[in-house]
């Protein structure tokens, strides 16, 4: 059973230059590295039209493919890769938002 663990990242205002989020892209990169994560991907806001169904606000995006449940949860608790991108970043977003699909 596949399952798929998309986050949302809000980045401070401080953090909206390029050379912070070249940092942070870099730690997206590292982040896909884990050895949990069987597909990763990740992206800013697309440049769609505007529409009341629509969300733009968010700074990045990453979409993690799990070949189990399991592998997410080794993930999620003591994937030194994971943990070592929290620690690094915690303090770099106003808000992260997480939707997992089964």
């Amino acid at each position: 059973m596949d399952m798929e663990h998309h986050v949302y990242f809000w980045l401070n205002e401080e953090r909206q230059n390029e050379t912070d989020r070249s940092v942070f892209e870099a730690g997206l990169e590292a982040l896909c590295k884990s050895p949990h994560i069987a597909e990763s991907y990740w992206s800013q806001p697309a440049n769609t039209p505007q529409r009341p169904v629509t969300d733009h606000s968010w700074s990045y995006a990453i979409s993690l493919k799990f070949e189990t449940i399991e592998d997410h949860d080794r993930y999620q608790a003591g994937d030194a890769v994971h943990d070592t991108f929290i620690e690094s970043f915690k303090e770099w977003w106003a808000k992260v938002l997480v939707m997992d699909l089964a």
